[in-house]
């Protein structure tokens, strides 16, 4: 009795494993594709609305889902913050603190680190086409991340049931 209800643990605990990592590689492209729509919302604000860049990235914090919002948020904080921070270096420290909450992997985080050297420092129109620049990396990232959840999220569902029937067996 204490071995099959072992046994019916191991099982269950390998396929949550296994739901969990299928679950991350769902989740990047739909982050990807929220971090596309903030920058597109940030673009509008700075183009149209001709909104100052702290306003902007408060404005569009507000309207976003996370985690595009928890990044624009933490950056509006950093540059509120006492030390007067440079933008580069309150986005670049917002990234890196964000980052290891979402499921997003290191090239769609080089593209937002690349934007943040560009931002703040020129005017309206460079500023729009940086954004642009990195919507459209992104959005190349996340055609890619599409691809791998496709490909991988069905075999680590399938990974996670077959090693820990493995294990069972082995014990057993």
């Amino acid at each position: 009795m204490v071995k099959l209800i072992g046994a019916a643990l191991i099982i269950f605990a390998g396929t949550m494993i296994g739901w969990l990592q299928a679950a991350r590689y769902a989740a990047r492209p739909n982050q990807i594709r929220q971090l596309i729509h903030a920058l597109q919302r940030l673009e509008t604000e700075i183009g149209y609305g001709f909104t100052p860049l702290p306003e902007a990235i408060a404005r569009c914090a507000a309207h976003v889902p996370e985690p595009a919002a928890s990044l624009l948020r933490d950056v509006n904080g950093r540059l509120a913050g006492a030390g007067e921070p440079s933008f580069r270096e309150s986005w670049e420290a917002a990234v890196a603190a964000i980052w290891p909450n979402t499921a997003m992997r290191q090239p769609e985080q080089a593209a937002l680190v690349r934007l943040g050297h560009n931002l703040g420092i020129s005017d309206r129109e460079d500023q729009l086409k940086h954004l642009k620049l990195a919507a459209q990396q992104l959005a190349f990232e996340e055609e890619a991340a599409r691809q791998d959840s496709a490909r991988y999220a069905k075999m680590w569902r399938s990974l996670g049931v077959l090693t820990a029937a493995l294990i069972v067996i082995l014990i057993l």
